[in-house]
């Protein structure tokens, strides 16, 4: 009796077959460090790529103008040729063809490195911000050589794949999130935001125009999303015009490569810095914030902010920064600005330290719009769950109809899918639902209607009623619960390793308190 027909293997999709490669060459790399190493490779064909590109088309130009080849090539070493059309002018020395040629000799970490120098001197928007010490002694040069052929094998020209800015960013995005989730520790994948929360942000805000700001900005990622939503809906990247801060040096850095590769033009500072004390836009009135800002930070209070005037609805408890953020992010809107952002749930609920005061000030002052319970497992640094904040003034209309006196409840929480035992995504129809709930609320003529279970608009003395807490799942009502089909094995054994987490965790807490008690010592 013949057996079966084995299933065809699922055919990897490049980013994944480049990312398996790169991993495979990370050897004794810790992957916080080896991302700067693989990205900054990536970043250096990118560029390169284009520069060739336009060399090639310049060159033929020229020929068919009928001016001499002897005269050309003077012109294709003419800087302005390159950078009038917004590509970077890269030096011979730092061409891809050229670094490839040394990536089987033991000075290929030092080549890389004067490259880096190369651009950066040529390329002002770039400067101080690519990665270095490829050259170092603990970075393997026949691993890193073999990692320089396998990035030699990505085509970024308009001819390669589905186009350059298409492959590009597949690849950038892939490798961030990948890179995110196999950092480890209390900071691992902090600088990324999975790209369907992003998503969600962006096509419910809806940024089509005007100043749009993050003071968490992570690798970039809200800017990139805003941008491409632009683009996808008919205008142009220079329609939207990019603020943001990052607190943390070589994430900084990240973002701004990122951005470059992207042509889109950012102001990001001229360094990382922490938006509290810090703030490099103080005077800046955004039309959009979008932001992820770290969860529950506890270390985030410093003495100069006591009288800080972005505290206009109370001074935020010194232990958790979460409604600093929330006051920052006001503080820097128009008059006629939106804000979506994400936070720890215990801010919709928390009365700690002054924050169900804070809140409820929020809500009176009517600037809360809409808040969206989000599931579990979306973030690779936390398995916690969070809700999405939509902040926006001028109620009244605001280009929408009259919101006043109410907000909208949207309880998204058994939405998405299980990428993996430890992340969950939301796919575009998860998106387009709690987005299109939110429009048909927030818009004209939007017929909205509340949905049992998922969404709710509720009125002021309702939500007075639950003493301004503000949980999706106590305004919506309940729908029947889902039977449980997760198998029983499965379910011990998640709940076994959450149970040992708790314990590590449990232990580092207390090693922390052993130690500033002991500073306490007379």
């Amino acid at each position: 009796m013949a057996g079966r027909p084995a299933k065809p293997k699922p055919t990897k999709t490049l980013e994944q077959r480049l990312w398996d490669a790169a991993d495979k060459l990370r050897g004794n790399q810790e992957p916080s460090e080896y991302k700067h190493v693989v990205l900054g490779l990536v970043f250096l064909k990118y560029i390169s790529d284009r520069f060739e590109e336009r060399r090639g088309s310049l060159e033929s130009e020229l020929l068919a103008d009928g001016i001499k080849a002897e005269r050309v090539v003077s012109f294709l070493e003419d800087r302005d040729e390159y950078t009038s059309q917004n590509i970077f002018w890269v030096p011979e020395n730092a061409r891809w063809g050229y670094v490839q040629s040394r990536a089987k000799l033991t000075t290929v970490g030092q080549d890389i490195d004067t490259a880096m120098d190369l651009i950066e001197k040529e390329n002002p928007s770039v400067r101080g911000v690519l990665p270095r010490n490829y050259g170092r002694d603990g970075l393997d040069k026949r691993r890193l050589g073999e990692l320089v052929d396998l990035i030699g094998g990505i085509g970024f020209t308009s001819t390669d794949d589905h186009g350059a800015d298409d492959v590009l960013g597949r690849v950038y995005e892939y490798f961030l999130g990948q890179f995110a989730g196999k950092e480890t520790g209390k900071d691992a994948g902090a600088f990324y935001t999975p790209r369907s929360v992003v998503k969600t942000l962006v096509e419910m805000l809806e940024p089509y125009k005007g100043r749009v700001y993050d003071p968490a900005a992570g690798s970039g990622g809200m800017f990139v999303q805003s941008a491409d939503f632009v683009k996808a809906h008919g205008g142009k990247r220079t329609d939207i015009s990019v603020y943001g801060q990052e607190y943390t040096d070589t994430t900084w850095k990240l973002a701004k490569m990122n951005l470059a590769l992207r042509g889109i033009e950012a102001d990001l500072g001229p360094r990382s810095a922490d938006s509290f004390t810090e703030d490099l836009h103080p005077d800046l009135r955004a039309d959009f914030i979008i932001a992820n800002p770290p969860f529950n930070v506890s270390d985030w209070w410093d003495g100069q902010l006591a009288d800080d005037p972005r505290w206009k609805y109370g001074t935020p408890p010194q232990g958790n920064a979460n409604f600093g953020w929330v006051q920052h992010f006001i503080h820097h809107l128009s008059t006629k600005g939106t804000a979506g952002f994400v936070l720890a749930n215990g801010s919709l609920s928390s009365k700690s330290g002054g924050e169900g005061e804070i809140r409820r000030k929020l809500v009176e002052a009517d600037l809360v719009d809409c808040i969206v319970a989000m599931p579990e497992k979306l973030f690779f640094n936390t398995g916690i769950p969070v809700s999405l904040w939509f902040i926006s003034k001028e109620r009244h209309g605001n280009g929408h109809r009259e919101r006043r006196g109410e907000v909208l409840f949207v309880d998204a929480r058994k939405l998405g899918s299980l990428e993996s035992r430890r992340l969950r995504v939301f796919d575009d129809a998860d998106i387009a639902r709690v987005a299109d709930t939110y429009h048909s609320w927030r818009n004209r003529d939007g017929k909205f209607a509340d949905v049992p279970g998922f969404a709710k608009a509720a009125k002021l003395d309702e939500i007075e009623k639950h003493d301004f807490v503000l949980t999706p799942g106590r305004y919506v009502g309940s729908i029947e619960p889902e039977a449980d089909d997760e198998p029983i094995d499965e379910r011990i054994e998640r709940l076994t390793t959450e149970l040992f987490s708790e314990f590590d965790r449990g232990r580092e807490l207390e090693v922390e308190i052993r130690q500033r008690l002991g500073g306490l010592k007379p």
